[in-house]
C-alpha cells in the first residue's frame, strides 16, 4: 500500500503517453526521419518543464516530501561520453521503436514482443556495468 501512489501515477503517465501517441512506433519513425513535429513537441515540452522545475527548485529551495533539501549536484564536464552514450541510446531507440519508459507501457498495451527489447536493454545495462571502468567518464 505504501507504493500505491507511485503505481497510480505510473498508470496515469502510461495512459497519457498512449493517448498522445508518444509510444507509437510510427510517430518515432516520423521523428527520426524528420517528417513530423509531433514527437519533437512532446520532448521539447518535457525539456522546457524540466528546466522550469529545476529553476523553481533552486530559486525557492523546495524540499522533498520528507522535508529534506533537494541537492542537485553538477554534472561532470565532458563531451565524448554524452555523444557516445546519446548515440548508443538513439540507435537502440530507433531499432526498438521505444525508449525505456514506453517499453513497459507497450507491454501493458499488449505488445508482448517488447519483452525481447526489455531483455536486450537489461543485457545492455549489465554489459555497461562490466565495462564501466574502461569507458570515458
Amino acid at each position: 500500500m505504501k507504493f500505491l501512489k507511485f503505481l497510480l501515477v505510473g498508470i496515469f503517465f502510461g495512459i497519457v503517453l498512449v493517448k498522445s501517441e508518444a509510444v507509437s512506433w510510427y510517430r518515432i519513425y516520423e521523428m527520426f526521419k524528420f517528417q513530423a513535429f509531433h514527437m519533437y513537441g512532446i520532448i521539447g515540452s518535457a525539456v522546457f518543464l524540466g528546466v522550469l522545475f529545476i529553476w523553481l527548485f533552486k530559486k525557492y529551495r523546495i524540499k522533498s516530501i520528507e522535508g529534506k533539501d533537494i541537492d542537485l549536484l553538477p554534472k561532470d564536464k565532458g563531451v565524448a561520453r554524452y555523444i557516445l552514450g546519446g548515440t548508443i541510446f538513439g540507435f537502440g531507440w530507433a531499432l526498438a521503436g521505444a525508449c525505456p519508459g514506453p517499453m513497459y507501457i507497450l507491454v501493458g498495451t499488449g505488445v508482448f514482443s517488447m519483452f525481447i527489447v526489455i531483455a536486450a536493454a537489461l543485457l545492455g545495462t549489465f554489459t555497461y556495468g562490466l565495462l564501466q571502468k574502461k569507458l570515458p567518464h
